[in-house]
């Protein structure tokens, strides 16, 4: 069984997407052997009310019986905008929504700034975890429109945000430039709830990664439609048995993901 726990649907300003739509991601699990998705609207990065994108998404999933059984829906906030406390509030209480994604890098604020802290809090209480996307694409190929290089953030970056809230629940996916946390960071960051998904550049030698952080704190991810099925997959199976045990392996593909998420 595999559960990916960062896909999306919706549309990139800068770069055509294939299988961006909740019927079209679904043939591709198939042909996979995906069973469950964590999946987000991309419009909400770029709409300046991201409900309104929760709202496509949340009308998308409930438009065919089979959406509801495969997709785990997580709304995208951004904590600067007007009325965000309700619209979180109507994500995770009226439609069901399992978790939060913010993007920092896009919605520019600060993620130490008071209402950010304050939304990590509430998702805490909710009992939903908060997911943040280290690189959304490739700025050496970006168009000019889209973020520097400077801003692919990795785990670092939001330690001080956890050190506010260290008993919320995190999720950092599409690690592209290394986790960053040395040290003290480090050892803090260990006694966080967290996982991390395989689809970032920087997990090329995941074993590495599992050695460091423990395999229970990593799960199967894709990063689709941008990026593709068969890395994350691939970063998973290639592990040998004293790598990882058949057990481990299970663990990494759904197991984790199961736990996390409560599903």
């Amino acid at each position: 069984m595999f559960v990916d726990i960062n896909a999306n649907i919706g549309h990139w300003p800068f770069k055509k997407l294939r299988y961006n739509t909740c019927a079209s991601l679904l043939k591709r699990m198939n042909q996979y052997g995906v069973d469950i998705s964590v999946v987000s609207n991309l419009n909400g990065i770029f709409y300046k009310n991201t409900q309104s994108a929760n709202e496509e998404l949340y009308d998308e999933i409930r438009s065919d019986k089979a959406f509801a059984k495969r997709f785990i829906p997580f709304a995208i906030i951004n904590p600067v905008y007007a009325g965000w406390r309700d619209d979180l509030h109507t994500c995770i209480k009226k439609m069901g929504m399992k978790g939060v994604r913010i993007y920092p890098q896009y919605h520019d604020y600060d993620v130490t700034e008071a209402p950010v802290i304050e939304l990590v809090k509430m998702a805490r209480d909710y009992d939903v975890p908060v997911a943040f996307t280290m690189r959304m694409v490739d700025s050496r190929q970006a168009s000019w429109m889209d973020l520097p290089m400077a801003k692919e953030w990795n785990p670092r970056h939001f330690i001080p945000l956890m050190k506010e809230v260290p008993d919320a629940k995190y999720m950092f996916l599409n690690i592209s430039n290394g986790m960053g946390v040395t040290g003290a960071d480090k050892e803090f960051f260990k006694t966080t709830k967290y996982l991390i998904d395989t689809s970032g550049r920087s997990i090329d030698i995941v074993r590495d990664f599992l050695n460091d952080y423990g395999k229970a704190n990593f799960a199967f991810g894709t990063h689709a439609p941008i990026l593709d099925y068969l890395s994350g997959m691939l970063r998973i199976e290639y592990l040998n048995n004293e790598e990882a045990t058949a057990t481990e392996k299970e663990m990494l593909r759904s197991g984790n993901a199961k736990r996390f998420l409560k599903i």
